[in-house]
């Protein structure tokens, strides 16, 4: 049975349903004097507007094309009957800032993202939006917006990268991180990192594993807010000019129909979404935002629900960057829609959800063909890489409301060790390059969370130092940070509550002992409560770290980690 489509009334007038509050009557000739001066005709002024939110900057390559994708979506619109008005928000490059002091804003443009395009589609009083996201943080800034707005709606990725080459095998910018980490170790000289940095990024699109940019824009495609396949497709292709003037089109279908973005993301959608994800091996991230997103659109998701899905969904998909394939190979084969219907028909999706197509799940994926024979980056169902799903929530007496590890198998799947204990991601990064963590030890990098950091940083320097350094199944790292979708290794983060806040994590000593189980879904601290006690009255909440500006206003709003990291819960 299909979702059931808006109750809400409809008339002749709900393709200008907000636009005709500025463009109607005697009283809104100054509105239209605006537009007439941007390039409005009279006829235009009688057509649906629909806003394309375009995240294009030169600030990183994920996004540097997308100007050139927002006209194509504007094409689309035009050629369908409405009328298009780009507009653009930011975004930021964690690629760049990773590792510094700048990354801490790295989170928070996700709510300045949502909070920009909420407010120029509600103040200009547009019809529907089609946005365009091609980086880590964009993508679910888009779709909180979208949610909260609820107005007709589609989301295009911008597309992956293609691979570098370097002796002839595949890199990435996780193969630069690593390499660092290999130099720190004497593998790697001074040319060799060079020679590497130089051809890791050969142009435009998102990092191109199954780091969070690809896992997001998997996530949205089966949550039914993307057009089948604008999740695999490269960023300069062919397919995705034409996914974007589809995707123009596509949202004056929606507002024909009166399909409003809740209509689709529906508690079941975000299942699917969590489905997606758990098959392809996808990032830690997507927890985060996955979160974050079901709240903008009102629907009850926990931590819970990524364990409950994950017990019964495999992992099958060998990407980078636990894995062999990047996603430019899954393209050379037909993409995500294969594998999802490959799990509709496994029973793992529910098919009756309703998409941007106007469409079902199910009718969407009725005349897909399978993956050819011969390929290797999916696995069968009956021969998956892991029976169980990756994304590990752990609980435990170092983590009361929740943590999030990501287990591929490769990493073993339980670890005791001496605590080696860091107030910031740099001390840590030091630490490992300088050779102090060994065989056996627990690194714990604190006060890097929502509120602590501010921002919750990525900790992809750490664990690609602690891969390079041929650490990756001798020690574990936790934090009440995140990690880059390109992470790897025996991690655990997101812990919660945070540091900052008092949590558990906040009382650890260097030498204390730590076991993680991810069989038992655990994180405990080998410590007496008695002890713990003694250490929780003589703790001090760490003084804000930013007093005034963006950080010290996201710091002040944002929530637990266990709940999506939002800066806008109901009081």
């Amino acid at each position: 049975m299909a979702t059931k489509r808006s109750a809400e009334p409809r008339s002749a007038g709900d393709h200008r349903r907000y636009s005709s509050a500025v463009t109607e009557g005697v009283e809104r000739a100054a509105s239209r004097a605006m537009l007439h001066a941007v390039g409005f005709s009279d006829e235009d002024l009688t057509r649906s507007q629909i806003g394309i939110a375009s995240t294009w900057s030169m600030v990183t390559p994920c996004n540097m094309h997308i100007d050139r994708l927002a006209r194509a979506v504007a094409r689309g619109v035009d050629q369908a009957g409405g009328k298009a008005i780009i507009f653009n928000t930011i975004t930021i490059s964690d690629g760049i800032s990773m590792g510094t002091e700048g990354m801490k804003y790295s989170l928070v443009s996700r709510e300045v993202i949502a909070d920009s395009i909420e407010t120029v589609v509600g103040c200009e009083a547009m019809d529907g939006v089609v946005a365009i996201g091609g980086c880590d943080k964009n993508m679910p800034g888009c779709m909180i917006a979208i949610a909260r707005l609820n107005r007709p709606a589609v989301f295009v990725y911008g597309g992956t990268i293609l691979p570098g080459k370097h002796k002839g095998k595949d890199v990435d910018i996780v193969s630069v991180f690593e390499a660092v980490g290999r130099h720190a170790r004497g593998d790697v000289d001074d040319k060799e990192l060079h020679d590497i940095e130089c051809c890791a990024i050969p142009g435009p699109g998102s990092c191109g594993g199954m780091y969070t940019a690809n896992t997001m824009a998997s996530a949205i495609e089966a949550l039914g807010m993307s057009l089948p396949n604008s999740s695999a497709q490269a960023a300069v292709s062919r397919r995705k000019t034409t996914d974007c003037v589809n995707a123009g089109a596509a949202v004056l279908g929606l507002i024909e129909q009166g399909i409003t973005p809740r209509d689709i993301m529906t508690r079941r959608a975000f299942l699917n979404a969590i489905a997606v994800v758990t098959a392809l091996g996808g990032s830690t991230n997507a927890v985060l935002h996955l979160l974050a997103m079901a709240h903008a659109a009102k629907v009850k998701l926990s931590l819970d629900d990524f364990t409950r899905v994950g017990k019964r969904t495999p992992v099958v998909a060998d990407l980078k960057p636990s894995g062999t394939y990047v996603m430019a190979d899954l393209v050379k084969i037909g993409g995500t829609v294969p594998l999802m219907k490959a799990m509709l028909d496994e029973g793992l999706l529910d098919g009756s959800c309703l998409t941007v197509t106007g469409k079902t799940l199910s009718e969407n994926l009725a005349d897909v063909r399978p993956y050819p024979k011969q390929q290797q980056i999916i696995r069968p169902f009956s021969d998956p890489l892991k029976r169980e799903g990756h994304l590990v929530i752990l609980y435990g007496n170092l983590a009361p409301e929740g943590a999030v590890a990501k287990i591929s198998g490769k990493e073993g799947l339980t670890f005791e060790g001496k605590a080696r204990v860091y107030n910031s991601e740099e001390k840590a990064l030091a630490a490992i390059l300088d050779g102090r963590i060994r065989k056996g030890h627990v690194i714990v990098i604190r006060h890097e969370g929502p509120r602590g950091g501010p921002g919750m940083r990525e900790m992809l320097s750490p664990t690609s130092a602690v891969m390079g350094r041929g650490l990756g199944k001798d020690v574990a790292l936790i934090t009440d940070g995140r990690f880059s979708g390109g992470s790897h290794g025996l991690v655990v983060g997101h812990i919660t509550p945070e540091a900052a806040a008092g949590g558990p994590l906040a009382l650890v000593k260097n030498g204390d002992v730590i076991r993680i189980d991810a069989v038992k879904r655990t994180l405990d601290l080998a410590v007496s409560a008695a002890e713990l006690k003694r250490r929780r009255k003589a703790w001090k909440p760490p003084r804000p770290r930013y007093t005034r500006g963006v950080l010290a206003k996201y710091a002040a709003q944002v929530g637990p980690a266990s709940r999506g990291a939002v800066t806008d819960a109901e009081l």
